[in-house]
């Protein structure tokens, strides 16, 4: 066990918090409020993963490589990359706010993102967390969107890859539906779910998909690489390359087909909410979900 102490000292509207965390170094974070994106002088723990898992080649037959982030710079490319601010839950209960901290979303150079779920309280929510989006900064109409990531389990976690309509020409969640590449919750630690939304306004929502599960270890154990195809009147989902589920327009038939506008892509990790549950004591914090690369192909 390390027992090594942080201390942070935090200027929050004119008050000191002192926060102690089992890390390494003293740091001190002067800002008006942690969780808004300016600079700040944050010691990023040595967070560490093996290269382990299913690698592609960057190319790909019948697709060309259009937009991609292999998270090699020393930060965040935030001409890239929005962060959400937000304790709203996501409209599932969950207990995480999402926040624009260095602390809970960083690279590591040369390697990969790291979003980072910590025990502690903020503004009412138990745990912090990040929630990225590419939203008015990268937007597609139909593609195939490759996300190479290792992501955490145990009760009550809940990472996800997915993709929201950017304008929500036919109105409100679902109705402009929304594509998940991939999300898991960490008591069903080999499965991977690949799912579209649609139909009416809740509770007359509706959604399909299916699952597949990893043959060795859980999703924690090693890389995987989740994907889309999305075409005008098909989406089709893999795991290392391998389709598991394929969804058609008529499938969801006699509502609307809504994926034939702008998406953007989401990257965050959850801890909580009506679909996982809440941790319990065999839960281990922080939770730690990697991100390879996120490369985006459209039709040659």
């Amino acid at each position: 066990m390390n027992t090594c102490l942080t201390f942070r000292w935090i200027s929050l509207s004119a008050a000191a918090i002192l926060l102690m965390n089992s890390c390494s170094t003293i740091t001190f974070v002067a800002q008006d409020d942690l969780y808004q994106p300016v600079s700040e002088m944050v010691n990023i723990d040595n967070t560490s993963t093996s290269d382990n898992g299913y690698k592609p080649a960057a190319k790909k037959n019948g697709w060309n490589l259009v937009w991609a982030d292999e998270f090699n710079e020393a930060q965040l490319d935030t001409n890239k990359w929005n962060h959400e601010v937000n304790g709203d839950g996501g409209g599932n209960q969950e207990l995480q706010y999402y926040v624009a901290s260095k602390n809970n979303s960083y690279t590591v150079a040369n390697k990969y993102l790291v979003i980072k779920a910590i025990k502690q309280n903020y503004k009412g929510k138990m745990f912090t967390s990040a929630r990225l989006n590419t939203k008015k900064k990268a937007d597609w109409t139909y593609g195939r969107f490759d996300i190479r990531a290792k992501t955490p389990v145990q009760q009550g976690v809940w990472p996800a890859i997915w993709m929201l309509p950017t304008d929500w020409v036919y109105g409100s969640w679902p109705q402009s539906g929304e594509i998940d590449i991939m999300e898991s919750i960490g008591h069903q630690p080999k499965t991977c779910y690949g799912t579209i939304h649609f139909g009416q306004a809740w509770p007359n929502n509706k959604h399909i998909g299916d699952t597949i599960e990893t043959k060795q270890g859980d999703l924690s154990t090693t890389f995987h690489v989740y994907s889309v195809e999305w075409e005008p009147t098909e989406i089709r989902w893999y795991f290392d390359d391998e389709l598991y589920c394929t969804k058609k327009n008529t499938d969801v038939a006699p509502e609307r087909w809504p994926f034939d506008q702008q998406f953007h892509v989401i990257l965050n990790l959850a801890i909580g909410g009506q679909w996982p549950g809440p941790p319990d004591e065999g839960t281990n914090f922080p939770k730690y979900m990697f991100v390879d690369y996120v490369r985006v192909y459209q039709k040659i």
